[in-house]
């Protein structure tokens, strides 16, 4: 028995040891790519830091310089802006979703070709619709042509730049939130259809109170994610409008921290810019899944 006892405790250590070992990689990597240089770059925003020189301690002046800053003001427009996608991209992915959970032939097709910008290089796709967007020879333009429509020049005008890149942004990420909610779909009883049907419910009775709550978890999901990655976005305007686009109306908030990083070498400012944008983050997060929990509580 004590042999036994002793041979499991044995086991159990080495399981234990290995069990350390698989999640200590992570741990490390968010330690040391993450939580150290979050550190250092909030010290950073309270220097004259220039990324070469001494960093220098300031006090609140970078704060200041900050509040004052228009293009601050405007590449954070610009970013919630562009946020519009979000909302317009749940809703074509969930009605996608709606159509493929049907059976149609062709559905794993389908879900491979929505998927294929998901996995594809951002600056690759970034390239293909700039040109698309060109305002002499794009594809887009040419498709408005056959209908008897002159085309802008998509880019360079400040009025449709945002427009586009919120285009391209939600086909990007369409394939991605239309299999989520698909999965989600599959996952829904049908009986419960079967027995909404028996009570006189018709189709749309039977989205909004059956479909939509059941969802719910996954549109959650799909909202803050998508809210925290539309904050960063930043390789479509660098690739798309290297220059944040006319009168700096495409510049996003992540392209501007990085153009005073790197391009000015004003770190110390930039990281001024970073700990807004992370508070900001933070709280916009923290308002969703308030919501959440009230909308859940309601529904109790």
């Amino acid at each position: 028995m004590k042999r036994r006892r002793s041979h499991q405790s044995s086991l159990y250590r080495k399981e234990k040891i290995y069990a350390y070992l698989f999640i200590s990689a992570p741990v490390i990597g968010f330690l040391v790519f993450t939580f150290v240089p979050s550190l250092y770059s909030l010290y950073g925003a309270f220097t004259d830091w220039n990324g070469l020189g001494q960093m220098n301690f300031i006090g609140l002046d970078n704060f200041k310089a900050l509040f004052k800053d228009e293009y601050f003001y405007k590449a954070m427009y610009n970013t919630i802006f562009m946020m519009i996608g979000i909302p317009i991209g749940v809703v074509l992915s969930l009605l996608l979703a709606l159509a493929l959970n049907r059976g149609v032939p062709g559905t794993n097709v389908f879900r491979v070709i929505y998927y294929i910008p998901v996995i594809s290089s951002i600056a690759a796709i970034s390239i293909l619709w700039q040109w698309a967007y060109n305002g002499d020879y794009g594809l887009v333009n040419q498709f408005l042509g056959f209908f008897g429509i002159k085309g802008p020049n998509w880019l360079q005008n400040v009025h449709t730049v945002k427009p586009a890149l919120i285009i391209m942004a939600v086909w990007k990420g369409l394939g991605y939130t239309m299999l989520l909610y698909l999965a989600a779909l599959q996952s829904v009883p049908k009986t419960f259809y079967e027995a909404a049907k028996l009570d006189g419910a018709n189709a749309l009775q039977s989205f909004w109170y059956i479909t939509l709550p059941m969802v719910k978890p996954v549109t959650f999901f799909i909202i803050v994610t998508s809210v925290i990655g539309g904050a960063q976005i930043f390789t479509e305007i660098d690739v798309m409008t290297p220059n944040g686009g006319p009168e700096f109306s495409s510049a996003s908030i992540v392209w501007y921290i990085w153009q005073k990083a790197f391009g000015n070498f004003q770190l110390g400012y930039a990281s001024a810019m970073a700990v807004i944008l992370g508070i900001f983050i933070f709280i916009v997060t923290y308002i969703q899944f308030r919501l959440n929990e009230r909308s859940r509580f309601d529904m109790d």
